[in-house]
């Protein structure tokens, strides 16, 4: 595949990542750890780390607002729960490493 091809079509598939994302507010970033053990947040930080490798320089709150489709803290207000104990329990669990 032709590397520019290739990019444009990765370019896609992430627009259409933050498109399912944004239309599944329901799923909070603390659901998507603990299944995936990746979130909105973590989205907003590879952005400016991949911007950064670029030479480009963009601010988190700028990246989560890409992500997030509006400043982080509206998103909060109007859209994140409380976490409860089962997803704390599970993202505690999740976090915890294995003795070697």
């Amino acid at each position: 595949m032709n590397p520019n091809k290739q990019t444009e079509i990765e370019a896609a598939v992430f627009r259409r990542l933050l498109q399912h994302l944004d239309e599944r507010k329901d799923v909070q970033n603390i659901d998507l750890m603990n299944l995936a053990g990746f979130c909105r947040n973590c989205l907003s930080k590879w952005y400016v780390a991949a911007a950064e490798e670029r030479g480009e320089a963009i601010g988190y709150e700028d990246a989560r607002e890409i992500v997030y489709g509006m400043p982080y803290s509206e998103w909060k207000d109007r859209y994140q729960q409380e976490a409860t104990p089962a997803q704390k329990a599970a993202f505690e669990a999740s976090q915890k490493t294995p003795d070697a």
